[in-house]
């Protein structure tokens, strides 16, 4: 990875390090806002972080039959993003909304804890100019407040410990008048998504997106349906788990 990271753009807390793929241990920037976590908790964490290690150089063949780019399309569109503002895309993984965020001229700071799934982005071919890769978390945000114009997370939501407390975190980083966009699962029943994918929410009542959002201090407020539904086959038996996406937007 090209030693390139949100300090060119002075909107980090603490310092910053590219990140060695040498090392087990990837390095993380530090932020005063922590969150304490159980054993079984960070075992957990550790787990979900080599799976998406390992899955990343075929993640993008994975998810185009999970769900389709106009997921995507409804969140850029229901954010109204413009040229030159400056976006987070949280739980960037390969790039997905990245992809079309910088294709509308937005300068993109991809944040995700995985290592692998930053060296994957940065290969591609939109991956020059104009993005910027952080490791961090959607719970720790290594960005100080009020330093971008919209934060996205796309089926980010539904892997963190605390999903109140993420949001609360993305709503810490936007400036007057931002714009927050999550786009996830409706709950749902497929428990073998929490062994086979890592998951650890079986997707979200929308009521409870909607009250983390105005406990974050967001306003002008919707959460509805995307119309796109995400198709996720179990790799150990014939079930197949189908589940509408919903989108929520919030302004500060």
């Amino acid at each position: 990875m090209n030693k390139e990271n949100c300090t060119s753009l002075n909107i980090c807390v603490g310092e910053i390090q590219t990140p060695n793929p040498k090392k087990s241990q990837m390095q993380k920037a530090t932020n005063p806002r922590k969150i304490l976590l159980k054993k079984d908790d960070v075992n957990r964490l550790h787990d979900e972080r080599g799976y998406f290690d390992e899955i990343a150089p075929r993640w993008d063949d994975m998810r185009r039959t999970y769900f389709s780019e106009r997921v995507r399309d409804r969140a850029l569109s229901e954010a109204r993003v413009q040229r030159g503002k400056l976006a987070a895309d949280v739980g960037v993984g390969t790039g997905f909304i990245t992809e079309g965020l910088i294709g509308h001229g937005v300068e993109v700071l991809a944040i995700d804890e995985s290592l692998p799934m930053l060296q994957v982005l940065r290969r591609k071919a939109f991956g020059g100019a104009g993005l910027h890769c952080c490791i961090g978390s959607a719970e720790r945000l290594p960005v100080r407040a009020g330093a971008v114009d919209y934060v996205f997370a796309n089926m980010c939501l539904h892997h963190v410990v605390h999903p109140a407390a993420a949001i609360g975190e993305m709503a810490r980083i936007l400036k007057k008048g931002g714009t927050l966009i999550i786009t996830d699962l409706d709950e749902h029943a497929f428990a073998f998504l929490t062994e086979e994918r890592t998951d650890r929410w079986m997707g979200f009542r929308r009521a409870d997106v909607r009250t983390w959002f105005a406990e974050a201090g967001l306003k002008d407020i919707m959460v509805g349906d995307t119309g796109e539904r995400a198709s996720v086959p179990s790799d150990s038996t014939d079930n197949c788990a189908d589940i509408s996406i919903f989108i929520a937007r919030g302004k500060k």
